[in-house]
């Protein structure tokens, strides 16, 4: 079972936004950014989810989930597949992408790898439909277009049994399926658990220790009352770089919580661990409004600091609330007073120095 997001602040329920069609004139390969504050030429979505229900069943979708109602549920009870993404990611100017587990169970993280080195994961699985190839493959783009289907996946977050006493072996294992060399990162849904202290448990932080080792990063996905175990475990594993997912579950309609209270207490403690980066992604309004968002962007922002904050749509869990542009839209109009060095680093560098994600093939011969 696993969670792949947070509900918006407002904790309201909506109807799974309709993507409309691309505007008659959209900058191709540029991310629009606020007056005066140039143009983010490369960016990373650093979180978003894939799912094809025609090839496996994902049971989290069934209900029962902290995170969402099951109406909200029953919405996402649909496939999303990168042929689906990469239209949308190409006309917001988005260049790559990191792909995030969704499921707790072992054929995920192979069928992700194999999507981002541009194989069909479902190729003799009778796929309902005949869906064909869904792309993939290779280092986002050449730097200057927006990524098709081709190259678009750039990341694969995926899962293991962190708490097994071989958590090495099974990133081996991993690494040698095909697009092994994709794998940045690992991801356990800690929302799921029972447990508010599971992160501090030994096991798992032997666990967190061996993905250091392997040199991954771990993705933090949480309700808030598991956020102090969480601070326990980047504070023991500080050789491990840990991603805060959806800015740590902001709580809905919490008013002075965004600067004051348990969460903002924790923001700022997790801030203080030099190992500990931070995604604006997961806790869109319904309607998304950077208005809305903006007391809890404020206080990550003036936690981490520009350079350990990157962008991610969450999509399509998103849709809930907004269509990818709309996402797009609002962190461009929250960080438009930002300077275009501290907005090249939320929308590209964090995510790529946190993950080693690849740098562009012309980037890499001629400099950026």
């Amino acid at each position: 079972m696993s969670s792949p997001c947070w509900p918006r602040p407002n904790g309201s329920s909506a109807s799974a936004a309709t993507e409309p069609s691309p505007p008659a004139v959209r900058p191709a390969g540029s991310f629009p950014v606020g007056p005066g504050a140039g143009s983010v030429r490369r960016v990373i979505d650093a979180h978003h989810h894939l799912w094809d229900l025609a090839a496996r069943q994902h049971r989290w979708l069934m209900g029962g989930q902290a995170w969402a109602t099951d109406d909200e549920l029953a919405r996402l009870r649909r496939s999303f597949t990168l042929a689906d993404l990469a239209p949308l990611a190409a006309e917001a100017g988005v260049t790559g992408t990191v792909v995030i587990q969704t499921a707790a169970e072992p054929w995920e993280t192979p069928d992700l790898l194999a999507l981002a080195a541009g194989r069909d994961p479902y190729a003799a699985s009778g796929r309902a439909g005949g869906a064909g190839p869904p792309g993939g493959g290779g280092p986002a783009g050449d730097g200057d277009e927006p990524a098709a289907a081709g190259g678009l996946l750039a990341g694969v977050v995926g899962w293991i049994d962190l708490a097994a006493p071989a958590v090495a072996d099974a990133v081996a294992g991993l690494r040698a399926q095909p697009g092994g060399e994709f794998l940045c990162g690992i991801r356990h849904p800690v929302l799921a658990e029972p447990d508010p202290g599971w992160l501090a448990r030994p096991a798992v932080l032997r666990g967190l220790r061996a993905l250091a080792a392997e040199g991954l990063a771990f993705d933090l996905v949480t309700l808030p009352h598991q956020l102090p175990a969480a601070v326990t475990a980047a504070g023991s594993v500080p050789e491990l770089t840990f991603v805060l997912d959806h800015l740590g579950g902001p709580p809905a309609d919490s008013g002075q919580e965004a600067t004051a209270g348990p969460w903002a207490s924790a923001i700022r403690r997790l801030a203080a661990l030099p190992n500990v980066t931070c995604k604006l992604s997961g806790a869109h309004t319904s309607p998304a409004r950077a208005g809305d968002l903006r007391p809890y962007y404020e206080t990550v922002l003036a936690a981490f600091g520009p350079g350990r904050l990157m962008f991610g749509s969450d999509w399509p869990v998103s849709t809930l609330a907004a269509a990818y542009r709309q996402v797009c839209d609002v962190y461009r109009e929250l960080t438009a007073e930002l300077s275009a060095a501290e907005q090249d680093a939320i929308f590209e560098r964090t995510a790529r120095r946190v993950y080693r994600l690849r740098e562009p093939e012309r980037t890499r011969q001629h400099g950026r």
